[in-house]
């Protein structure tokens, strides 16, 4: 049997995205193909970094025992696994479980496109401060359905720029629920929502990490 490379399970409040201040059970996968220059997570995707190795069954065992309805898969990327499909499904065949996916927008999601309505993408575009822009898969743009979430993660004026010409290139959101998110630190929040309403961004949602006002921005587990 499979096993998978988890650096860490907890139960928190998820911290972003439409799901945002929900229970979630967390299952962090080890690894990532990028190396994004805000990357709050780098700890997870060095080689040395500690795991469990778990299959399928004994992570759905601990999805039971948290009791929790929402599950995310995150990473590093846990899209990178190949056997990622086995663990989303069979978290799937547990009844009213939900699962979110956070994936970084390099690795192709059209496998997963005749996917139940339980399993949402939060899908990340880099943007130019990320300096991992070059990396996006766009034939990504093709697969979103209706529920699934596209993150631009904001640094700079020229990300604000990018963000929303892709938004009008792709049609982004008529295809998916879009996010703008600051880079913790980096961005007045403020800047954002003006550049939004400069640009009457009607679709657009603006958001802030909640984990990260609940609890310390380095805080890990949470």
């Amino acid at each position: 049997m499979e096993t998978f490379k988890v650096v860490e399970t907890f139960v928190s409040i998820n911290g972003e995205g439409k799901k945002a201040g929900r229970l979630a059970m967390f299952i962090r996968l080890k690894g990532c193909n990028l190396n994004c220059s805000y990357c709050d997570t780098t700890w997870a995707n060095k080689r040395n970094a500690k795991c469990e190795l778990l299959t399928a069954p004994q992570i759905v065992e601990r999805i039971k025992e948290a009791g929790v309805e929402l599950v995310t898969l995150t990473g590093g990327e846990p899209l990178l696994d190949e056997n990622v499909s086995e663990l989303i499904g069979s978290i799937l065949m547990m009844p009213k479980v939900e699962i979110e996916i956070e994936t970084n927008g390099s690795v192709p999601i059209k496998y997963y496109k005749e996917r139940d309505n339980r399993l949402t993408m939060t899908m990340d575009y880099k943007l130019p401060s990320s300096n991992m822009e070059e990396s996006m898969c766009l034939e990504n743009m093709e697969y979103l359905k209706p529920w699934d979430v596209v993150k631009f993660v904001i640094g700079s004026r020229e990300d604000l720029n990018r963000a929303k010409e892709i938004i009008e290139r792709f049609s982004l959101c008529q295809k998916a629920i879009v996010y703008f998110s600051p880079v913790f630190g980096k961005i007045e929040p403020e800047e954002i929502v003006e550049f939004m309403k400069e640009n009457k961004l009607n679709k657009v949602r603006f958001q802030i990490q909640i984990h990260k006002v609940v609890w310390d921005p380095d805080k890990t587990g949470v």
